[in-house]
């Protein structure tokens, strides 16, 4: 009688080992990007076809090599066109800066800006080229016009029958977090077109896929998925050196408080652009540096540490006179909230300067999402009040991105 229960034992026993190898064998796999996937797994997507590649400097494998010159060089394939979103290709351009088309001196191939005049592929640009691949590093906040981009070539593939794939890459923020208010579509823009929250906590993969089916774009899309990835892996997880996305966004530590810290280019406080740590420094003529740092400090904001700083911009805001203010450093990432941080500091400098803070009300409420955080800001409504008002909307984002999220 006890030969069944052993026999039981000894094959639950089999399970369980069999599935511990499992998970083993998915936590020793190698981490590869979309294009590595693409190329050496996935060649028949683009092999015999003439291409078009939606890119800038970002778009390289592990081993820095652009994207331009693999798919250039990929057996069977033809690269006719490139594509650069805001900033270029090349990541020259300051924001905002229109950049034109030309031939890309490297390759001779056209380039087509997709910032400026078109902000998406006219059907003159995408005559004979078969599929557009895109391939740009996000930074895991709304507010990054990289996303739109993509969202309005996808909307020109699909008017022009195009194949349109995606080349997937980490969110630099890890895939777990989602914070913030979630834009309201009557506040949509090019910093913003879709409701979705300002900390999304989604890949550009997983993105471009919720688009495409909760936005009716309606593209024939495919997202070629990374190998590796886990949604707790912040950018530093990963084997990949850190590729400035754009000339503000120079380092992870930057991307970490550019939900928050972002906002105050919707104010007449400098966001320490001009200085070589924008975002994280945050100052104003008429600020008390140590004033400002204490305050925050003894708000106690979880993660986050302020410290008195000085600078001096080279462009932007206050170009060439000496600002005050803090800088923010991030000690703890699990228990950061970026955006409830960026809104205590905007809150904090307009309680203490009244007659010296403004808000550039339009580009604010563009960047937020919405109306009600600044005029709640301005009747000094706790920071804590916002949150909770913009939790319901935050979880039912959350419920909609559940059915996209393609790493488990």
């Amino acid at each position: 009688m006890a030969a069944k229960p052993a026999r039981s034992l000894v094959i639950l026993l089999i399970a369980a080992f069999a599935m511990a190898a499992s998970a083993g064998a998915a936590a020793a796999q190698p981490f590869e990007l979309g294009i590595h996937v693409l190329l050496h797994e996935r060649l028949d997507l683009i092999r015999g076809r003439n291409v078009g590649l939606i890119t800038n400097q970002t778009g390289v494998n592990r081993d820095l090599v652009s994207d331009i010159d693999l798919i250039a060089h990929a057996p069977g394939v033809h690269l006719v066109a490139l594509f650069g979103p805001e900033h270029g290709v090349r990541g020259a351009a300051q924001a905002g800066a229109s950049v034109g088309s030309y031939r890309d001196p490297q390759t001779g191939i056209p380039v087509y800006s997709l910032y400026g005049k078109n902000r998406e592929p006219t059907r003159q640009m995408l005559k004979g080229i078969d599929v557009l691949v895109y391939d740009i590093q996000p930074v895991g906040t709304r507010f990054y016009t990289f996303l739109y981009t993509m969202a309005d070539a996808m909307k020109a593939a699909a008017r022009a029958h195009i194949r349109f794939i995606v080349l997937d890459r980490p969110n630099p923020l890890g895939g777990i977090e989602v914070q913030g208010p979630v834009l309201e579509p009557k506040y949509a823009s090019f910093v913003g077109q879709y409701p979705i929250a300002l900390r999304y906590g989604m890949t550009v993969g997983e993105l471009a896929e919720l688009f495409n089916n909760e936005f009716h774009i309606g593209a024939d899309l495919t997202v070629v998925e990374m190998r590796g990835w886990r949604r707790s892996m912040y950018y530093d997880d990963t084997p990949l050196q850190f590729v400035m996305p754009s000339p503000n966004m120079p380092t992870l530590d930057t991307a970490l408080v550019y939900p928050g810290f972002g906002l105050v280019e919707g104010t007449n406080v400098s966001e320490g652009r001009g200085t070589t740590r924008p975002f994280q420094m945050i100052g104003a003529p008429w600020i008390d540096a140590g004033k400002l740092a204490a305050e925050l400090n003894a708000k106690h904001l979880p993660g986050a540490r302020f410290l008195p700083v000085h600078f001096t911009p080279t462009f932007s805001k206050y170009q060439g006179t000496l600002c005050n203010g803090i800088g923010v450093y991030v000690i703890d990432r699990q228990t950061f909230d970026p955006v409830v941080a960026g809104l205590t500091v905007i809150e904090t400098i307009h309680e203490l300067y009244p007659n010296d803070f403004k808000f550039k009300q339009a580009h604010f409420d563009a960047l937020i999402g919405n109306d009600w955080v600044l005029q709640d800001i301005e009747r000094n409504v706790p920071v804590a009040q916002m949150r909770a008002r913009w939790q319901a909307r935050l979880s039912q984002f959350e419920q909609t991105r559940r059915k996209y999220l393609l790493y488990r």
